[in-house]
């Protein structure tokens, strides 16, 4: 039995989206919310050797139904070069519109 000492690290980046722009200069938005609740949840899962990376990226004001957005771009920059090992979303959606896999340069998401 593997004990908490011994547990791998997954490290988890958060990724958070905002279809609009509005309010996203406000202290408390939607970006922000996400974060807070995707935060929680790792910190949740820590026994599993879950850790919270310190990077944010954040896409405000950008539509789910494309990926080409500079943070998710950034994103998956970190997956492929082997930074993160797990992606934390607060819904599904805020990824992506589509169910398909997420897949850049060879380097698949799965959902």
């Amino acid at each position: 039995m593997l004990t908490e000492q011994s547990l791998p690290i997954k490290r988890c980046a958060i990724y958070t989206r905002k279809s609009t722009t509005q309010r996203l200069a406000h202290d408390v938005n939607s970006l922000v919310t996400q974060r807070e609740i995707c935060s929680a949840y790792i910190k949740s899962q820590q026994y599993k050797g879950w850790v919270e990376l310190p990077q944010h990226y954040d896409d405000g004001g950008h539509s789910g139904s494309g990926l080409e957005r500079p943070a998710l771009s950034r994103l998956m920059q970190d997956v492929e070069a082997g930074e993160v090992d797990a992606v934390v979303v607060y819904k599904i959606d805020r990824l992506t519109r589509s169910l398909s896999p997420v897949s850049t340069n060879g380097t698949d998401l799965r959902l």
